[in-house]
């Protein structure tokens, strides 16, 4: 082998060199011109080095070779990693969004959550859910526009279901017997799935007027931050009181009931809440909520009376009622009056401030 063929194979070993060296170095800068780096005394002490060991010409092409190859497969393994790690972070992120459970600046509570003005139907996997006989209806969450205490209030606009008088439900969950008398004598298994509601002396039917109270309530409610779960917000809503009372232990903190009461009276005496008679505190589900029952409506009553309401004796009256008997949430019936009660605007305002006022003192606010 002549000395310029071993001249023209160590130039080429030499540019097969600096294109490898280019190509590593590329991937760590960004274009950097690797052959600059590279002074001529480099490349000439490289080139005696190969010559006085006698490298020959395919070793150094093979080692060359490998060497790139290797470069390229740690460039791709690299590469694949972050694709696969990009992947994976899109499918966790899709995964997250599609939870209904996960949403954006709403807190884990354990339940779905729901949107603002979301139809609330009732869930045939809820506890009770089957002791209902009229469930098609739905509920409106209203949920506060600023400063939200992220708390539902459920208000119960009483009465309000065609055809509510005709059927029936279980009393209690357990089927056992009502324990006092009210729309439905004591010693009943059943009672009244929802009744009519009476009239008051200048012909409005009350259930016009619970409507009306409710509204007035959620709007006074929601300026506090609360979001409200309106079971009724329109003339007629297809849910029967078990209905309402389960729709309400699943989605609300609280539930009210607004009414008036039917006794018949010639005087206004005045509004209070119904409370739990002793003959059920025993039972389920009452025995574990009858005390929180009784805590709500006596802070609603205080809040009433400090609005200047009229209250009817010491402020409750025990009677055994579907809601308290199904309810697993803070819950009450609150009666604001009878027949011959003041149901003006201007009351009525005067009534939704002193319950907000009694909301918040149960809830601590």
């Amino acid at each position: 082998m002549n000395r310029s063929t071993n001249a023209a194979k160590y130039a080429a070993i030499i540019m097969s060199l600096i294109v490898t060296v280019t190509m590593v170095s590329g991937c760590k800068k960004n274009n950097t011109d690797v052959s600059s780096e590279l002074n001529k005394s480099d490349i000439e002490e490289t080139s005696q080095d190969m010559t006085g060991s006698g490298i020959e010409d395919s070793d150094a092409g093979s080692q060359s070779a490998e060497e790139t190859a290797e470069t390229e497969s740690t460039e791709q393994t690299g590469s694949d990693f972050e694709g696969n790690t990009e992947q994976i972070e899109t499918d966790a992120g899709q995964e997250e969004m599609q939870d209904p459970y996960i949403r954006q600046k709403e807190p884990y509570t354990g339940v779905p959550v729901y949107e603002n003005l979301e139809h609330i139907y009732m869930n045939t996997t809820w506890e009770y859910a089957d002791h209902s006989a009229i469930s098609d209806g739905y509920a409106v969450l209203y949920k506060a526009s600023g400063q939200r205490k992220n708390i539902v209030v459920g208000v119960n606009a009483g009465h309000g279901t065609a055809g509510g008088s005709a059927v029936r439900t279980l009393c209690h969950p357990d089927g056992s017997l009502k324990s006092t008398g009210g729309s439905t004598a004591a010693g009943a298994a059943t009672a009244t799935a929802v009744s009519g509601g009476m009239t008051f002396y200048d012909g409005t039917p009350e259930s016009e007027v619970t409507l009306k109270m409710a509204e007035i309530l959620r709007d006074k409610l929601l300026l506090e931050g609360y979001d409200v779960l309106m079971i009724r917000d329109s003339s007629d809503v297809q849910l029967d009181n078990v209905a309402r009372t389960v729709i309400c232990n699943n989605v609300a903190d609280c539930h009210i009931s607004l009414h008036w009461d039917g006794d018949g009276l010639s005087y206004d005496k005045g509004c209070f809440y119904i409370a739990v008679p002793d003959a059920i505190k025993n039972m389920s589900p009452v025995a574990d909520h009858w005390q929180q029952h009784d805590s709500l409506g006596a802070s609603l009553v205080d809040g009433l009376r400090g609005q200047g309401a009229k209250i009817h004796g010491s402020g409750s009256m025990a009677i055994d009622l579907t809601q308290t008997s199904y309810s697993t949430v803070p819950s009450v019936d609150m009666e604001l009056g009878n027949a011959s009660s003041d149901h003006s605007d201007e009351t009525l305002e005067m009534l939704a401030n002193g319950l907000v006022n009694g909301v918040g003192a149960f809830l601590g606010y």
